[in-house]
């Protein structure tokens, strides 16, 4: 088992427990916790940031490889539905339905598992997940989405400093993964990664620290969430 798995399993089991506590309990189910979506440009030291939110808000810091094997195992896919409670697995076909119906959404056989995956980790909750279109999935009432931007220089200098690359190198690496993130949201989500309106918060860290921005987010993702509360409690 790779360290990836390990990960992916550990998030299963903790989900699967808290599902048999719930039932033993016979306890009706609250709003879950919330899911987080981080979408970052290469260099702006987005992951460090994502690691450091999982670290504070006691999440699971899910990236796109830990993503990528869940959509490709059906029995991973399996153990997330069915760790769902009952009332969200029903409503889970229409949910996915409704993303696809009468909107521009690559119909692959990938898009669906990743849109099944995301929309019942947005349920299951207690999770960072780095990039992959997230926000685009959930859209504006489920979760918390982050964009964590840099000037392109800086980047360029933070990939120089942390990976040890030549200014060249990092160069090429930073054009080619914006490109490929930038073609990824277009062909699946019909949709602009840089779009600020489809996130909650964007944040710029090159001249903030990152602990300072973790602070400002977890403040903020709190503020959404009483509020998105207040609303499902709302007889209007």
């Amino acid at each position: 088992m790779t360290s990836i798995e390990s990960i992916i399993n550990r998030q299963i089991l903790k989900w699967e427990m808290e599902k048999r506590e719930a039932e033993e309990a016979r306890a009706v189910p609250d709003r879950p916790v919330p899911i987080v979506t981080v979408s970052r440009e290469t260099g702006s030291r987005g992951s460090y940031f994502g690691s450091r939110l999982a670290q504070r808000m006691n999440y699971q810091r899910l990236h796109r490889e830990a993503i990528d094997i869940i959509c490709r195992s059906s029995g991973y896919r399996k153990r997330i539905v069915e760790s769902l409670d009952q009332k969200f697995r029903g409503q889970l076909d229409v949910m996915m339905e409704a993303i696809f119906t009468g909107q521009a959404v690559d119909n692959s056989d990938y898009t669906r598992q990743l849109c099944q995956v995301v929309i019942s980790m947005s349920r299951l909750g207690g999770v960072i997940v780095m990039g992959r279109g997230s926000n685009f999935i959930l859209g504006p009432e489920r979760g918390f989405h982050i964009r964590v931007v840099c000037p392109k220089p800086k980047r360029i200098e933070n990939l120089m400093k942390y990976k040890d690359l030549t200014n060249e190198a990092a160069t090429k690496e930073i054009d080619k993964s914006d490109h490929d993130r930038r073609q990824f949201v277009s062909k699946l989500f019909d949709a602009d990664i840089d779009d600020p309106r489809e996130y909650d918060m964007c944040l710029n860290t090159s001249l903030v620290d990152i602990e300072e921005l973790v602070d400002t987010a977890v403040t903020a993702i709190n503020g959404k969430m009483n509020k998105l509360i207040y609303l499902d409690h709302d007889p209007m």
